[in-house]
């Protein structure tokens, strides 16, 4: 990026927001936005921010994330994941903007054996994932070589509501837990991703669709079983805990959800010349900022 690009960040409350405005490159003049601040489902409004920001790069962060609820409110997870992308794309198309827009490894079905690839074919079991690919879709068809999206799976962070701070609370609480065993992807910490994210951002001759999750893969029963190792070993556990496996007959929720949705990510590696760390370090990393606080 050229001396104080100009880049806006939507999603500014979330995990990957946050941790995006926490490691902004010295060359960026970032301004970020929470949903209080611009609806990205209101094409006005944004129209009206961008045009008056004029950023040389957005950077979409912004989603319904409620996987489970999007089921029940598919209206206001299409605004935000689906409308709300298209509506930045069709500004930054406008205005010259190039558009990095994030989305998930719910597009996949979960019936590979293999990683998935960027090119491998789609098919979300439910809203939240046939929303965010409409967003996706919506991105790219707009915008062309100007558009680039990062897919990545099983986010968390120090804040937040996220996998590892409920099972922390719950593990406090209860001091037993049941996780499901047969969901298998990686977990990803928001900071990993940030930081790949930004060297997305520095590379605007990249465009189309590229992977992103830390290394290693794990169910949700061996995230957890992580979880209260590490979390035991720094004090942030008050009592011994039992981690117990199911299966995801045992905990139906109204969503389905992927039973495999492990990342290729070996062309973004090749392209950017990074090496993912392994999730348990990033974990430990990760706990360690809870224990700062």
């Amino acid at each position: 990026m050229s001396d104080a690009t100009r880049v806006l960040i939507t999603g500014a409350a979330g995990q990957v927001g946050r941790a995006l405005l926490a490691s902004i490159p010295p060359s960026v003049e970032a301004r970020s936005v929470t949903h209080a601040d611009l609806d990205i489902g209101n094409a006005s409004q944004v129209k009206s921010y961008i045009a008056k920001f004029a950023p040389a790069l957005i950077i979409n962060a912004a989603a319904y994330t409620a996987v489970d609820k999007a089921e029940s409110e598919q209206g206001a997870a299409q605004r935000v994941n689906a409308e709300g992308p298209a509506h930045l794309a069709q500004s930054a198309l406008s205005y010259g903007a190039r558009l990095l827009h994030i989305s998930t490894d719910f597009v996949f079905d979960g019936s590979a054996s293999s990683p998935y690839k960027a090119d491998s074919p789609t098919a979300p079991l439910g809203v939240y994932g046939a929303t965010k690919f409409a967003g996706e879709q919506a991105v790219l068809s707009t915008l062309g070589k100007q558009a680039l999206v990062v897919r990545t799976a099983w986010v968390y962070a120090a804040q937040g509501q996220n996998f590892l701070r409920t099972m922390i609370r719950l593990m406090n609480e209860r001091g037993a837990v049941r996780v499901v065993a047969d969901q298998v992807g990686t977990p990803t910490a928001a900071a990993s991703l940030a930081a790949v994210l930004w060297k997305f951002a520095a590379r605007p001759e990249l465009s189309g669709v590229f992977h992103w999750t830390d290394a290693g893969v794990a169910s949700w029963y061996d995230f957890a079983v992580a979880i209260a190792e590490e979390a035991a070993a720094r004090g942030l556990l008050q009592r011994a805990v039992s981690v117990a496996p199911i299966a995801s007959v045992e905990y139906p929720t109204p969503a389905r959800r992927p039973a495999y949705s492990v990342l290729d990510k070996r062309t973004t590696i090749e392209v950017l010349g990074v090496q993912p760390d392994h999730w348990r370090v990033q974990l430990r990393n990760t706990l360690e900022e809870l224990v700062v606080a």
